[in-house]
């Protein structure tokens, strides 16, 4: 039986207690957001606006004194404010949608991951983003449901009582620049479901609930049952209580009934546009464990293939793509979105689909046809798209419900006895226009928060939907990321679709000279002195081993240092947005399509030790993550295995940002008995990124070639190989190692041969003398 909520109900939702957070000895308040309009009451603020700083204990100071001191170094940060708005000039021109996308994604990650560390921190039982015990009209986000204890705190509670925790560490406050750019990135609702699935929309039945017509009898076999269907009932069915009770707020004339106020069933017209991000995890169609996928709408009559834009061999496919198809309602009411994979040979075959009931969301109260973006912007990626701008959508809102309509002030808003207020960042960045549209979207995106007439409206959002195959009921196929915008025809047309196209990767090339090296491991034993030396050399690549690159050998290097003044070239093409590489090529000689993959940016740089007879000797390497790696040092005294901590105290560098850097940076291995890492050696390299066009106008060579020759190393003389020197082997191999007793071996080889030929000779010599005296 349907029994509207009396009057002493109500006022309990709205006034539900004050709540309380404890975590170790931190204690914080979440209250609710009523209050009374006053213009002259400047310390009326709501969630719209940050809170003061958390007051509590930390150890033994006080969190306003650490924040306090965090301002002492605000001078650091305002010495480098200069080239900050630079950088921030050049990021504003390269943001689109993609921007926005990613830029979401990491903020859903980064909220889920706080929140998980504050409760197992806490011993807490982590809980779900979307917990369907939660009641979505519960009070504003930081107020918990009616009814809850207040041991237990709200997701997004615990993620703002996490987030101040966090700038308390000195580690953190090195990042307020980072974090900044960061919060100026305009974000969106990403759900990890259907949105209908989400319990604060409850299918978007609030008004009708969807009853399927069935040819013949019902069985048990639901799959048999579902390709029986034959329409759909569209209806309500309700019991009032009569008479009605006294505190009743609803004042409805029952001849209508709970029908009051439904839209008239006459055939409207709307303008619907389908934008398909991207799927994940598709089930493998292919011998090759890939697929071909390409997208099929299907509305009514219409249907939409875009089989000629198939995306080759991928289980994880980019569409960015948006459609347009024009529906009548109620007749054209159900939306199938398929996924097909492409063959050469042969019919396409369905990998899954999903459906979306479009005439549910039209007709919602949550207001699905359009989501709220959480900024009004009016030009840029983050443009509002809606041909109703936020105030004129509040103030048809307030009239469909019968409330007065809303009052602005000087930065705030009045609605329904409940005063909004907007960030002072918007307030002193825009026009009267642009502020109170700004004021308007902060009060329909808060619009659950109101008294009486509050529900939640659907904000701007991607929604995951499972895929499934009819001929494979109850498993899922994979996931599309995707939404849907609906306008009215017989209102004004929006502007242009959102651009969503994947983005193209942009060419760059790397040049990497390598100057020297320096305390290189000694790996090898002279065969004729027994001292300990390498033969140095160094590879590296970007992309995959095939395109790896390797300096000449610096031969018996007996200090570990070696001279190279080495040119490796990487040409690679680059994804600013998911900060990756795009290799595209053909994975076999008989493959039809080129395949596209991304890996990381990422270049290794290795050290070896050369040998003639036997395969090299790996002495050290070091992965480079171009997007964020460590400065290097100005000298090789000066640089150890701390450059790789990454705790924050040493300086990162993109390399995408700073175009040229040189230092020394360190080699090292894992040892095999622990994960500690040992040093085998140091290089000195210089990073050089250009476009390709400025590739192409400044030209280098590879290694020491033309253009722009490097000069040869000045390696000292005992650097050759021993076998192609044979003089310079006599030199510096024997002669320089055994000077002393070769000089002592020849004297004493000269003094034998004279000594033999004194004897040799001394008898003859005596008889002539004697003969001599005789004769």
């Amino acid at each position: 039986m349907y029994v509207p909520p009396s009057g002493l109900e109500k006022e309990l939702q709205r006034n539900s207690p004050q709540r309380a957070l404890v975590v170790d000895n931190w204690s914080v308040g979440f209250q609710g957001i009523n209050q009374n309009f006053d213009a002259n009451n400047t310390s009326l603020r709501t969630p719209l606006l940050p809170k003061e700083t958390l007051g509590g204990g930390y150890g033994t100071q006080e969190i306003k004194q650490v924040m306090h001191s965090s301002n002492i170094q605000s001078t650091t940060v305002r010495k480098r404010k200069t080239s900050v708005e630079e950088e921030d000039d050049e990021e504003e021109e390269s943001k689109d949608w993609w921007t926005k996308y990613y830029a979401s994604v990491d903020n859903m990650c980064n909220e889920t991951q706080e929140v998980s560390r504050l409760y197992k921190g806490n011993n807490l039982e982590v809980p779900t983003l979307y917990d369907e015990n939660i009641s979505p009209n519960s009070g504003s986000d930081n107020s918990p449901p009616v009814g809850e204890s207040k041991k237990k705190f709200t997701f997004k509670s615990a993620v703002n009582v996490t987030r101040n925790a966090v700038r308390l560490s000195p580690k953190e406050q090195r990042k307020v620049v980072v974090e900044k750019k960061k919060k100026k990135l305009s974000t969106f609702k990403i759900y990890k479901g259907e949105l209908e699935n989400e319990p604060e929309y409850r299918q978007f039945k609030d008004w009708l609930d969807t009853f399927p017509l069935y040819r013949g009898k019902k069985t048990e076999d639901d799959s048999e049952d579902e390709s029986r269907i034959v329409g759909y009932f569209k209806g309500a069915v309700k019991v009032y209580r009569w008479p009605l009770p006294k505190d009743c707020l609803e004042k409805r004339d029952l001849t209508n009934g709970f029908f009051q106020g439904l839209p008239s069933n006459d055939p409207i017209r709307v303008l619907v546009r389908v934008y398909i991000v991207r799927a994940n995890d598709l089930h493998p169609q292919d011998l090759n464990g890939k697929a071909d996928p390409y997208i099929v709408l299907q509305l009514g009559s219409k249907r939409i293939s875009d089989k000629d834009n198939y995306v080759s061999k991928t289980l994880n496919p980019v569409f960015g793509k948006c459609f347009e198809i024009e529906a009548t309602f109620p007749q054209d009411s159900m939306l199938t979105v398929q996924i097909y994979d492409w063959d050469l040979l042969g019919s396409d075959d369905m990998v899954g689909e999903t459906k979306i009931d479009l005439e549910n969301r039209f007709y919602s109260k949550h207001r699905a046809t359009c989501g709220f973006p959480r900024k009004y912007e009016e030009t840029g990626h983050n443009a509002w798209r809606d041909p109703m701008k936020p105030t004129q959508i509040l103030a048809k809102l307030c009239k469909d419900m019968k409330v007065d309509p809303p009052v602005y002030g000087r930065g705030q808003i009045k609605v329904c006895r409940q005063v909004f207020t907007i960030q002072a960042e918007d307030y002193d960045n825009g026009n009267a226009k642009t502020i109170d549209e700004q004021l308007a979207l902060n009060v329909l995106n808060q619009f659950r928060q109101l008294s009486e007439v509050g529900c939640p409206l659907v904000p701007e959002h991607v929604e995951s939907r499972p895929l499934y195959n009819p001929e494979k009921p109850g498993i899922e196929q994979g996931k599309l990321e995707m939404w849907v915008d609906m306008f009215p025809k017989d209102m004004p047309l929006p502007g242009s679709p959102v651009e969503i196209a994947p983005r193209k990767p942009k060419s760059y090339e790397l040049r990497v000279i390598i100057w020297n090296t320096d305390e290189v491991v000694l790996e090898d034993d002279a065969f004729f002195t027994g001292e300990k030396m390498s033969d140095i050399y160094v590879k590296g690549w970007l992309k995959s081993q095939e395109d790896c690159q390797s300096t000449d050998i610096h031969y018996r290097s007996l200090t570990g240092e070696g001279n190279f003044n080495w040119r490796f070239v990487f040409p690679f093409d680059y994804l600013v947005a998911e900060q990756k590489i795009v290799i595209t090529k053909k994975e076999s000689l008989f493959s039809w399509d080129e395949t596209e993959s991304k890996i990381p940016a990422r270049l290794e740089l290795q050290v070896w030790d050369a040998d003639h007879f036997s395969a090299d000797d790996f002495l050290g390497n070091i992965t480079i993550d171009l997007n964020k790696f460590p400065r290097g040092a100005k000298s090789a005294k000066l640089c150890t295995l701390d450059i790789l901590k990454n705790d924050g105290s040493v300086p990162m560098v993109n390399i995408f940002k700073q175009k040229r850097i040189k230092g020394w940076w360190p080699f090292f291995v894992k040892k095999e008995d622990t994960d500690e890492i040992e040093l085998t050696g140091k290089v000195e390299a210089e990073f050089h990124l250009v476009s390709a066009e400025e590739a192409e106008k400044a030209p280098v060579g590879l290694g020491r070639n033309e253009p722009e020759p490097l000069d040869k190393p000045n390696r000292p003389e005992t650097s050759f190989m021993w076998f192609t020197n044979p003089l310079k082997s006599l030199k510096y191999i024997i002669w320089q190692n055994y000077k002393s007793k070769i000089m002592k071996g020849l004297i004493f080889t000269i003094l034998t041969v004279l000594l033999l030929l004194f004897f040799y000779s001394l008898p003859g010599y005596t008889a002539q003398k004697v003969l001599n005296i005789i004769f």
